[in-house]
């Protein structure tokens, strides 16, 4: 099975401006989230994917691999689609170049459905999440069905329990996914949906088209860097632990 690993990366963030370059122990966001995944065996081949010039003159002076995008992506799953169509294969892993804390770990457990059904279209994680960090609106929750699939996904909390003692955990979404060629074609072909632009995630559109979307649960949580405060735990997870950047 062939797999492209794709990191899409923009420099216009609202919340955190230039946040591909912003420096986690002295290295631009980008490299770590590329060093780290290009750890995953299952990877045939991964690359940056961009509309900035300033983004893609880092990547060619570490020598990583990079692709030039259009800077009409309304977002980053478009920014795959136009890679797809320059270089095939049959699954593409989207990891946000935001997910600096990304493991090999996560990305073979990601491609763990394409593996046990030939079916499968989209996959993405969650990890268990306590009620307390449920209710921050930065993280997406998740819900899914008994054959742990999609329900839904949105910033709110999500199962709302209408008694103390609801019985239900949450779980937080992490910014992974992988897609079948079938899938990024149907996509692309559709508009934005109204969910997805009323909560800002585009991997409702899949839902809202009856396209159905694996989620496999990790143990491994991962702060996706959205904010300064985002950044400043990620840094100090990496400093606690002693974790610096490989680059082989």
């Amino acid at each position: 099975m062939k797999v492209l690993g794709i990191i899409p990366a923009r420099l216009e963030s609202e919340r955190l401006p230039r946040k591909p370059l912003r420096p986690i122990l002295g290295h631009p966001m980008i490299a770590w989230v590329y060093h780290r995944a290009r750890q995953a065996p299952s990877l045939s081949n991964l690359l940056i994917a961009t509309d900035s010039e300033e983004i893609a003159a880092y990547c060619r002076r570490a020598r990583i691999p990079v692709e030039m995008t259009s800077s009409k992506h309304r977002s980053g799953t478009d920014r795959l689609v136009e890679v797809m169509r320059r270089q095939p294969a049959e699954v593409y892993v989207n990891i946000q170049g935001d997910e600096a804390m990304v493991t090999a770990d996560h990305i073979e457990l990601l491609l763990q459905p394409f593996r046990e059904d030939p079916g499968t279209l989209v996959s993405t994680l969650k990890v268990a999440i306590s009620d307390e960090a449920a209710r921050d609106p930065n993280d997406v929750k998740v819900v899914t069905d008994a054959r742990d699939r999609a329900l839904y996904f949105s910033r709110s909390l999500i199962p709302h329990h209408r008694e103390a003692a609801g019985g239900l955990r949450y779980y937080k979404h992490l910014g992974l996914y992988a897609y079948a060629t079938a899938a990024l074609e149907r996509f692309s072909a559709l508009p934005p949906s109204p969910l997805e632009q009323t909560e800002k995630l585009e991997q409702l559109r899949f839902l809202e088209n009856g396209i159905p979307i694996a989620v496999v649960e990790t143990e491994n949580d991962a702060i996706g860097v959205d904010t300064e405060e985002n950044l400043r735990q990620v840094e100090d997870y990496f400093a606690q632990q002693g974790i610096t950047l490989d680059r082989k």
